[in-house]
């Protein structure tokens, strides 16, 4: 696909990974339809994609809630005319074990911190993975989609709900593609290692020292890497159905 005058949807495009690649898809003259809970953050990633040179619209939206997905879905084909692309980065972290031990006294993981990451990373990215494709088809669009998934997909101690929660944003894009493929819709998903972000700025130095110790490259990935990534999905046309990984070697 060529992204200049390309329309791409992005979730989460507040700030970090979601920024990031709303930006360099901008820089590339793809036009931007940019998603998020915080309307506030979109005003900022907005100002970067119109210094990069090119046009964006801010589409303020809950991706848990069907019907705010299917009416931001409907206005971003009605002011575009047109949908190309998608990329699914909204997501959250709740981590937790799934039990806990102290003093003979077992605490479990509650439903609700399970749910509430399963409701937001895999309903969220199916959701909208459903209002793309069905906008891409009805206006006769070819397009790719790519979701972004975790090097914890693999299943990760502490983080139940967001393992399991990555591994089906991924086995969706696996899925869409064998599906969406006879309408001209390419799929991927990119699994992310650890990755510099705003969050890990605050942590302590002795503690990213010993996180970047286990990377076989000795460091985190940029924002700017994962969304290289993202470029390559996009740009070549015989990619679908599969993941790529971008975590400096490392294997959980």
């Amino acid at each position: 696909m060529k992204l200049n005058d390309a329309v791409i949807a992005v979730t989460g495009a507040g700030r970090g990974l979601g920024q990031a690649m709303a930006v360099m898809l901008a820089e590339q003259g793809a036009k931007l339809a940019l998603i998020d809970i915080n309307e506030a953050d979109l005003a900022q990633t907005l100002g970067l994609v119109e210094k990069a040179g090119s046009q964006g619209l801010a589409y303020g939206c809950n991706i848990t809630e069907e019907a705010a997905v299917e009416a931001t879905f409907k206005r971003i084909g009605d002011d575009f005319g047109t949908l190309n692309g998608l990329i699914n980065n909204a997501g959250v972290m709740r981590d937790g074990m799934l039990l806990k031990v102290r003093d003979g006294q077992v605490s479990k993981m509650s439903l609700e911190q399970f749910q509430s990451v399963i409701n937001v990373n895999v309903v969220g990215t199916f959701l909208c993975g459903r209002e793309a494709a069905a906008t891409m088809v009805a206006n006769g669009a070819q397009g790719v989609i790519v979701n972004i998934s975790s090097v914890s997909r693999a299943g990760n101690m502490g983080q139940t709900n967001y393992s399991a929660s990555k591994a089906a944003v991924a086995t969706m894009a696996v899925t869409w593609g064998k599906e969406l493929a006879r309408f001209g819709i390419r799929t991927g998903a990119i699994a992310p290692g650890v990755v510099k972000t705003a969050m890990t700025d605050q942590m302590k130095p002795e503690a990213i020292e010993r996180m970047e110790s286990v990377i076989p490259l000795r460091r985190m990935g940029l924002p700017d890497e994962i969304a290289h990534g993202v470029k390559f999905i996009f740009e070549n046309d015989y990619f679908t159905a599969r993941v790529l990984e971008i975590d400096g070697g490392i294997r959980i």
